[in-house]
């Protein structure tokens, strides 16, 4: 086993539910193993200006339910910059920092990896990002709360959109990644997804609409990825009314809605067992890689892969999506 006698730890970029779950887990598997911990506010901007704390047993009691995040988030233009990545690295020195636990999305590993790789610091990442879209493991933290999240927000939107005969664009999460659109129009028994990976043209709108309200009843659901189509959800729906005005149109931004509330029992799971595997991780010796799971298996995924190869969207869900939208 590596001799790591304390280690630091620190939330980035966007929150996620479910990362409590992480801090909580990370904290008590060091302590257990006779490590000393240390929280790092405000993620690398933090470790920067050295907002950084004890953290006990105590202090991560009656957080796993909690949404949000602890030790704050935030992101760090200052440490892109050389002079940023040697004062967060001094901060490191100052406190006997020996290792690096990381919690986020695709910004978060990319940090991290230069960091380690610039100073020689064993870093391990956790996948915390309601976007699912890390490659290298099948499902990140905060991704099946959001999910049940937007699942929840469409219900109550199908009541109205029936009640009205109204066609409903509702715009999600996902910028680069089309998971949440996809299973959350699954789930939710809308009508199509539009993702990034797969670009909307005109004739598939027009098809989309057309099949869309050749039903028994007269409402359609679209989930749209944010800024899969020019002007989001907003400027597919000006569209819309500016080729079919025979429809009556409404948008619905789900927002931040989607990165709060209490992670799902799931994501409570999936943050424990990848915090536990970082500790024990780090004391085999394992550095600059971040937990996954695939098939319901922890594994170690180096973070250039994570970060550099694209997840895919499975195409037999969208084959799924057409059939049971018929």
């Amino acid at each position: 086993m590596v001799n790591i006698k304390r280690i630091g730890i620190l939330t980035s970029g966007g929150d996620a539910p479910g990362m409590n779950a992480a801090i909580r887990a990370v904290t008590r598997a060091a302590i257990a193993n006779e490590m000393t911990v240390k929280g790092i506010c405000r993620g690398f901007k933090g470790l920067i200006s050295d907002e950084i704390e004890d953290l006990k047993t105590q202090h991560v009691s009656n957080i796993i339910q909690r949404g949000g995040t602890i030790l704050k988030s935030a992101r760090s233009e200052q440490f892109k910059t050389d002079e940023g990545m040697q004062a967060a690295y001094d901060r490191i020195v100052e406190h006997e920092i020996d290792a690096l636990v990381v919690i986020g999305g695709d910004g978060t590993m990319t940090g991290a990896r230069f960091f380690a790789q610039k100073y020689n610091l064993p870093i391990v990442g956790l996948p915390g990002t309601i976007d699912n879209d890390l490659y290298g493991t099948d499902i990140t933290i905060g991704y099946d709360t959001a999910l049940n999240t937007i699942v929840e927000c469409v219900d109550k939107i199908h009541d109205t959109a029936s009640s009205h005969d109204r066609l409903f664009f509702i715009e999600v999460m996902g910028r680069y990644a089309g998971f949440l659109a996809l299973n959350g129009a699954i789930a939710s028994g809308a009508e199509a997804a539009m993702i990034p990976e797969i670009s909307m043209q005109k004739d598939q709108l027009a098809e989309l609409i057309k099949t869309g309200f050749r039903k028994s009843k007269n409402s359609s659901i679209v989930l749209v990825a944010e800024n899969t189509v020019p002007g989001g959800a907003m400027g597919l729906a000006e569209r819309v009314k500016n080729e079919y005005p025979q429809f009556d149109v409404r948008v619905s931004v789900l927002g931040h809605l989607q990165r709060g509330g209490n992670p799902t029992a799931q994501d409570r799971i999936l943050a424990t067992r990848m915090g536990v595997a970082a500790i024990e991780a780090l004391l085999e010796g394992q550095r600059n890689v971040m937990i996954g799971i695939q098939n319901d298996k922890i594994t170690l995924v180096p973070f250039a892969k994570a970060i550099k190869n694209n997840k895919p969207i499975d195409p037999n869900l969208l084959n799924i999506l057409d059939i049971v939208s018929k």
